[in-house]
């Protein structure tokens, strides 16, 4: 089911910025008995990313009530928000007036097997790079290019995630996921001040992990680095929390911590069990 503007239509404009130039951003929420998994923190990050982009923002209360209508059956499942800058003419320059289109869509709950987050994943390093740009690192835009080149890598049932790099080698994040790093008591993720998406469970885990006695960083590291850590995980809003038991050739044992910092989300309603 679909949204646009408050209709219940699939039909976008032809004339959307959003087609044509991938001008908006969007969320990805996860939907459990009816209710959005971390809604203050999804719509703060759109409204910090519409600021970034000059694009007006839709009231919260309005996406709320959107979403509601749409979610008020869903036991689970994924809710998509998209804000574009709305219709335009042919070229880059802005419309001088600009009303942006709101798209609310309601997908099943992806079916990814449980083991994925009991018995861990395998997953590679990606040849893709992503390009580095602080005014767009950070936020959920659009334009995905990188990502859908990147997942394009592979095709081996057996890999279930790649990492990608920036242009200076440091690792970042997933092609749909966030990093974490556990050596001994600290809980490391890649520095996302160029490049990357910081997607709300990982700011959610680096707030509750202090009060679960980690240390957590930020920090910026290569992938030798990760051959060293005492375990590897990846979280994002619908997958949750996937251990990493394989990273091309080399091997990790599930580590006791990531799952209690698995339950720990589960607990706190930002992700689902």
């Amino acid at each position: 089911m679909y949204l646009i503007n408050g209709q219940a239509t699939d039909t976008l404009s032809a004339f959307d910025r959003g087609l044509h130039y991938g001008d908006g951003l969007f969320e990805t929420i996860a939907i459990n008995r009816q209710q959005p998994l971390c809604w203050r923190e999804h719509i703060a990050r759109l409204e910090s990313g519409c600021k970034r982009l000059g694009i007006p923002c839709p009231e919260d209360s309005l996406l709320q009530s959107e979403a509601d209508k749409l979610c008020q059956t869903a036991d689970q499942g994924v809710l998509k928000i998209m804000v574009t800058r709305g219709e335009g003419g042919r070229g880059y320059r802005l419309p001088d007036r600009i009303q942006p289109t709101r798209l609310l869509a309601l997908y099943p709950w992806p079916d990814y097997p449980p083991e994925y987050a009991t018995k861990g994943i395998n997953i590679r390093l990606c040849n893709t790079r992503l390009g580095r740009n602080p005014q767009l690192a950070g936020i959920k835009h659009l334009n995905r290019l990188e990502q859908v080149l990147a997942r394009s890598e592979w095709d081996d049932p057996d890999i279930t995630e790649g990492l990608v790099r920036d242009t200076e080698d440091n690792i970042i994040e997933g092609t749909m996921s966030n990093l974490f790093m556990l050596q001994g008591n600290s809980l490391v993720t890649p520095d996302l001040m160029y490049c990357g998406v910081a997607g709300v469970v990982r700011h959610c885990l680096l707030e509750l992990a202090v009060n679960a006695g980690f240390e957590t960083s930020v920090s910026t590291f290569r992938y030798r680095d990760l051959l060293a850590a005492d375990a590897l995980f990846l979280t994002n809003s619908t997958l949750g929390l996937w251990p990493v038991v394989k990273l091309e050739d080399t091997r990790f044992s599930l580590h006791p911590e990531v799952e209690r910092i698995r339950q720990m989300l589960i607990e706190r309603n930002v992700i689902v069990g």
